[in-house]
């Protein structure tokens, strides 16, 4: 008996709490329509392309009709081609500044990941991962003041290393990066000398140093010159098997390696103080976190779209694939970051680029109302009532914890037999 009235319960809540399947849908952007060929296109970040140019071929399998067509040209090229409306969407490391966005009103900050910049060497003595480096030797190798890998500075905080009498040959960016710019907000939080002489951006006068355009620019210095350092995006970095720096946290208490739970660890906390996507993003910053587990070098991605997409687009329906793509980029797309090394956004973070996406227009008509959406499928069933039909049918909870929810539910007049 107990077996039959745990199965009509089981149903009945189903039918009041889990959504008809095509809910899902529902709630989510329209689909590309199936007869119709799209092109999107966007420029910017060398730093999410990995991810991005994955998220291309795993879309293009659910949507065979619509092809992504990104430009991998560092951040600075991604904020020039925005503003000149010559790209469909763009990508920054770097949120843009207030006189950038300015330049391009409507603008909305879509993150899209959370990944690390890690400090890449060639030094043939020492062996693959086996560096460390404080603040201090960071910005002093950069500042061109550390000019030898014996130097004490480095030295003394590698006790058990071989390290040569030898010069450094510090590599850097040639072209706008938001790699540079995560590096340089980090050089210029830990370094009041750098901060001073030299300060962050997508680009900076560079007292010392090689440069080269892209992460692979600067991979290519680092892997053909013995003796030399440089700065990388993390996926890079383990893409090409390069040897990199544990670098010293904020606490002074370790030196951290960049894995996706140290990056992690850097963005815990962040989400409940950042503004909406129409906001400036201008001073939100995780480098050199506090935390004894926080990688010092992270930072958010961000995709960067109009609120009115009619100049930026063919027609309404290609701006509702472009809403569609990013939409599914920032959820379903999440579960390819950690492949790559990068950190899936929290679920605060996807709400407010949900919520920024739910503004776009195409010449002022909606394209997708997730606010109404929201309001729609929110029956005032509570979270975890959700969560226990959803557990239960998995075999997580007894079934005396899944009738004590069901009778939450008939008591508070939810759910009626």
């Amino acid at each position: 008996m107990r077996k039959q009235i745990t199965s009509i319960l089981l149903i009945a809540t189903l039918v009041a709490i889990v959504p008809p399947l095509n809910a899902n849908a529902d709630s989510m952007p329209d689909a590309p329509p199936e007869n119709v060929d799209f092109t999107i296109t966007g420029a910017g970040a060398t730093f999410p392309f990995p991810l991005i140019d994955l998220w291309r071929v795993e879309y293009n399998k659910v949507y065979n009709n619509v092809n992504l067509n990104y430009q991998s040209i560092g951040s600075g090229g991604g904020i020039k081609q925005h503003i000149e409306k010559t790209v469909n969407f763009a990508a920054s490391d770097k949120p843009m500044s207030n006189s950038e966005r300015e330049l391009a009103p409507g603008t909305l900050h879509i993150p899209e990941s959370i990944g690390g910049v890690v400090l890449v060497y060639n030094i043939p003595e020492v062996p693959e991962k086996g560096l460390k480096l404080t603040a201090n030797a960071v910005s002093k190798i950069f500042l061109g003041e550390v000019t030898k890998w014996n130097d004490p500075v480095i030295a003394d905080e590698n006790p058990g290393l071989n390290l040569p009498d030898k010069n450094i040959v510090s590599a850097h960016r040639s072209d706008g990066s938001g790699t540079t710019f995560i590096f340089t907000d980090y050089l210029s939080t830990v370094s009041p000398t750098w901060y001073d002489q030299v300060g962050k951006g997508k680009s900076v006068p560079w007292p010392t140093g090689l440069a080269a355009a892209g992460n692979e620019g600067v991979a290519g210095i680092v892997k053909s010159t013995e003796y030399s350092i440089g700065y990388i995006e993390l996926a890079y970095a383990f893409q090409t098997g390069m040897s990199y720096a544990f670098v010293q946290n904020a606490d002074k208490s370790g030196f951290i390696e960049p894995t996706l739970d140290t990056i992690s660890a850097a963005s815990s906390g962040v989400a409940d103080s950042l503004p909406s996507a129409d906001e400036s993003w201008s001073e939100v910053s995780i480098v050199n976190a506090p935390g004894s587990d926080s990688y010092p070098l992270a930072s958010f991605t961000y995709l960067l779209v109009y609120d009115d997409l009619k100049s930026v687009t063919d027609n309404k329906e290609q701006a509702k694939v472009v809403i569609h793509m990013i939409h599914w980029m920032i959820t379903d797309g999440q579960d390819f970051a950690p492949s790559l090394l990068y950190v899936p956004l929290a679920d605060k973070v996807i709400e407010i680029g949900k919520n920024g996406l739910s503004q776009v227009t195409f010449d002022g008509e909606s394209l997708w109302d997730y606010e109404s959406v929201v309001k729609e499928t929110d029956l005032g069933i509570p979270q975890w009532i959700r969560d226990n039909a959803k557990w239960w049918s998995e075999g997580l909870i007894t079934d005396e914890d899944y009738i004590n929810g069901l009778q939450y539910l008939i008591t508070q007049g939810i759910l009626k037999i």
